[in-house]
C-alpha cells in the first residue's frame, strides 16, 4: 500500500529490514549501546557483520529520540540510521519520543542527501509500545515532515508480521483520509 504526502511516497510491506535493496538506508531499531541484541537490532547486525559494531562503538550511547547514522556494511544499503525508541510506560513522553526517532532519522538522512530509506516498527516490540499507537505516531510524523524533508522521494515501513502489517495500513489509510 503507498500513499503520497508532498511528493514523498509513503509505503507499508511486509518484509524483512535487513533485504531492502533498492533504499539507501534503513533504520535500526537499536538498543542505547548501538549493540546487537535481540529483533531488528539484532538481525541488522548480523546481516551488516562486525563492522557495523565497531563504527557504532564510539557513537554510543545515545538517548531515547536520538538518531545517529553509520555506514551499511554488507548490508544492500549505504547506510543505516540507528535510533532508539521509548521504552513504554519507563521514558517520558512516550509519543514525543518515539516522534522524534522517526523526525530525526528523516532529518539526518535530508542532510545526507538520502532519497529513500525504510523503517521498522520502533519500540512496537520488546519496548512494549502499543502497536496501533506506534503506527500512528509513526505514520503521522512521516506525514506531517514530508514538507520539510524534500530530496527524500521514498519513506518504507518495513513490517515482520501480518498484525504489524494490517496496523500500519490501518494507520496510513487513517492519515491520508485526514481522520
Amino acid at each position: 500500500m503507498k500513499k503520497t504526502f508532498d511528493g514523498t511516497e509513503v509505503e507499508v510491506v511486509r518484509g524483512d529490514i535487513t533485504d531492502q535493496p533498492d533504499v539507501e538506508a534503513v533504520v535500526n531499531a537499536a538498543n542505547a549501546e548501538l549493540m546487537p541484541g535481540g529483533g531488528v537490532a539484532g538481525a541488522i547486525h548480523r546481516a551488516a557483520g562486525p563492522g557495523l559494531a565497531e563504527e557504532c562503538r564510539p557513537l554510543a550511547p545515545i538517548r531515547p529520540g536520538q538518531a545517529v547514522i553509520t555506514g551499511g556494511h554488507r548490508l544492500p544499503n549505504r547506510h543505516v540510521i540507528h535510533v532508539l525508541g521509548p521504552v513504554y510506560g519507563q521514558d517520558r513522553p512516550e509519543e514525543r519520543l518515539l516522534a522524534d526517532c522517526y523526525r530525526n532519522a528523516l532529518r539526518l538522512a535530508g542532510e545526507r542527501g538520502i532519497s529513500s530509506l525504510a523503517f521498522p516498527a520502533v519500540s512496537a516490540g520488546a519496548f512494549g509500545y502499543p502497536l496501533e499507537e506506534a503506527a500512528r505516531v509513526a505514520v503521522r510524523t512521516v506525514s506531517e515532515e514530508a514538507p520539510r524533508i524534500g530530496g527524500i522521494r521514498r519513506v518504507r515501513f518495513v513490517l515482520f508480521g501480518e498484525r504489524e502489517l494490517e496496523a500500519f495500513r490501518r494507520a496510513l489509510e487513517e492519515v491520508a483520509s485526514g481522520r
